[in-house]
């Protein structure tokens, strides 16, 4: 919305909003446990901003929201660069409850490939809108970061 207020930072292109992603991980308890427990998962929900973001810009912004709409977690929003460097990624279709069939697969890949997990965090890059979607049509990037073995 800056341009229509006049302020237009440089390389500045209309664009659509990227989709919403998250990198999912386990709490220390949920690394432990012999089974998996949804209630021991952690995460950070983010949306990839264009070039022409930055510090300056995203700075600019929160303090406009500031002014017109202050949120107590708007201190928790941060702006920073995350690169993922090799993967193996697969477009999952159906719920989230049965990503547990295509990290199977993935895992099949990896190893058939001489690839190893570089951790056992997980990036979901969610192509479907959850409010306007059925489950079993739901499309989600699942990726692992890998490396040779």
């Amino acid at each position: 919305m800056m341009p229509k207020n006049g302020y237009n930072p440089e390389g500045y292109f209309e664009y659509t909003v990227y989709p919403l992603e998250g990198i999912w991980d386990l709490t220390e308890k949920g690394k432990k446990l012999k089974t998996f427990s949804k209630d021991e998962l952690l995460y950070t929900i983010m949306i990839r901003q264009p070039k022409f973001v930055t510090n300056e810009v995203v700075e600019r912004a929160f303090e406009n929201v500031r002014k017109k709409k202050p949120h107590p977690f708007l201190k928790e929003v941060t702006f920073e660069t995350i690169e993922d460097g090799l993967s193996v990624q697969m477009l999952h279709v159906g719920s989230y409850d049965e990503e547990p069939e295509s990290f199977k697969q993935m895992d099949g890949y990896i190893e058939n490939n001489n690839l190893e997990r570089v951790t056992l965090t997980h990036r979901e890059i969610y192509l479907s809108d959850v409010r306007k979607i059925e489950p079993a049509k739901l499309k989600t990037v699942l990726r692992y970061m890998v490396k040779p073995k």
